[in-house]
């Protein structure tokens, strides 16, 4: 289905940044003219793992943008004028970005006194960093690392304000492998959405349990019988790349999982909410600068993400529905997908692929949706950020303070005062109600 033709038509609007809304087919490909333009450097840095500075990227591609500096700043304005500024939602087509999405369907901004702008989505993880830097939007979802690395490696000034959700991700494996387990996965070819990413974390996490060894290579290159060669690929390429078995296996946000099982002949080994219980995937960001001198819009801006958040965890069959292609059409795929994407998690469904061995146990969804940032996952992340193997310079991780980190890179404020606003967002499977702001991490092959 044509998306780009018919944005009157759809609650959304593509996004045209050097023309993302063109499907990625090659992850890492060049154009076939053989030019580089900038949203294909952006691919390329972060495959190349972020090893050059965003800002430098971005003002060295292009004649017209050799000598532009990109102005991040946000214009003082009066409390008058504050929310008149609309809300531009960037998003990718992920179900990681329902409180987002769904609080622009259900006019929860609206109704904070916020004017809106149709969301804007957006189909890779570079083409999102790019928008978000150069102003393009002002709320938006990333996978939690990314702001990490924006900050520390690029001295980007963004803030985490909330949880989009948690669990909500999988490995999916071809048929054609035969896996069942980490240990099946040596010689095989992996496809992970980002070098920096709760994904590639957790995946190699059960690798290194399993005694493989990940790492980049051409998918030209022999590997060694404990090697997994890992690649990024954005995530509406992973099913298709799946199918024609140019990948072994991916780990991914839904609903591409479901997709995987339903029109890629995948199979689901492990859900990753199962490994890392209830585990942070996607987070709320904002510009640091907009939460400084437009407190106001933000609060309100938070206020609806939150509802929203309690919305998607006590309807998650009407949220598919809503927002699939055969709702309101913010997600492009069909309403059995999502539906299975956000529900299908049962004991009963994956007993022979043990696949969430844990649900019985632990009692999370598939997916679940509360916000508050727990600094312990936070300091988790940066420990085991350090451990994993990604492309291009790291160094920027060591010394890398975690308690830091937790302090520096979210803001706390405006989402525990909307949690304390809206209380419902503690009845979550994920948030344990008798001290719903602490937890301990637990992390279980």
């Amino acid at each position: 289905m044509s998306q780009t033709n018919n944005n009157e038509e759809l609650p959304y609007k593509e996004g045209n940044f050097d023309g993302v809304e063109k499907r990625i087919l090659d992850a890492q490909g060049i154009p076939a003219n053989g030019k580089l333009d900038r949203r294909h450097f952006m691919d390329l840095l972060a495959a190349a793992g972020g090893g050059i500075s965003l800002t430098s990227l971005l003002t060295s591609c292009g004649k017209e943008e050799e000598t532009t500096t990109l102005d991040t700043t946000t214009p003082e304005v009066s409390e008058a004028s504050e929310l008149k500024e609309p809300v531009k939602i960037g998003y990718l087509p992920i179900t990681d970005s329902v409180p987002l999405i769904l609080a622009h369907a259900l006019g929860y901004f609206e109704e904070e006194g916020l004017e809106t702008e149709k969301p804007t989505l957006i189909r890779g993880w570079s083409p999102l960093v790019e928008a978000f830097i150069s102003n393009k939007v002002n709320l938006c979802h990333f996978l939690i690392p990314i702001p990490l690395w924006m900050k520390y490696n690029n001295d980007v000034k963004v803030k985490i304000m909330s949880w989009a959700h948690t669990n909500g991700s999988a490995i999916v494996v071809g048929k054609h492998t035969g896996a069942k387990d980490f240990k099946d996965l040596g010689g095989t070819q992996i496809a992970v959405p980002y070098w920096y990413s709760m994904h590639n974390i957790v995946l190699q996490m059960g690798l290194r349990e399993a005694g493989l060894k990940a790492v980049i290579k051409d998918q030209s290159e022999p590997l060694a019988p404990d090697e997994v060669n890992l690649m990024v690929m954005p995530p509406p390429d992973m099913p298709p790349a799946l199918a024609a078995k140019k990948i072994d296996a991916f780990i991914v946000a839904e609903p591409f999982n479901a997709l995987g099982e339903l029109k890629a002949g995948g199979q689901v080994m492990r859900f990753t909410g199962d490994m890392w219980k209830n585990h942070p995937c996607c987070v709320v960001c904002m510009h640091e600068e907009q939460t400084v001198k437009k407190p106001e819009w933000t609060q309100k801006a938070m206020n609806a993400v939150v509802r929203a958040s309690i919305y998607a965890s006590q309807n998650k069959a009407e949220v598919a529905e809503l927002l699939s292609k055969d709702g309101k059409g913010y997600l492009p795929m069909p309403a059995a997908v999502v539906k299975r994407a956000m529900t299908l998690y049962g004991v009963d469904d994956y007993v022979e692929t043990k696949a969430n061995r844990h649900a019985a146990e632990w009692k999370n969804g598939r997916i679940d949706f509360q916000p508050w940032p727990y600094p312990s996952a936070t300091k988790f992340m940066v420990d085991n950020m350090n451990k994993t193997v990604v492309g291009g310079d790291k160094s920027f991780l060591k010394g890398l303070d975690r308690e830091k980190v937790a302090k520096e890179l979210v803001d706390y404020k405006y989402v525990k005062s909307a949690c304390d606003k809206y209380p419902d967002w503690m009845k979550d499977p994920s948030v344990n109600e008798s001290d719903p702001y602490e937890r301990e991490e637990v992390f279980a092959i």
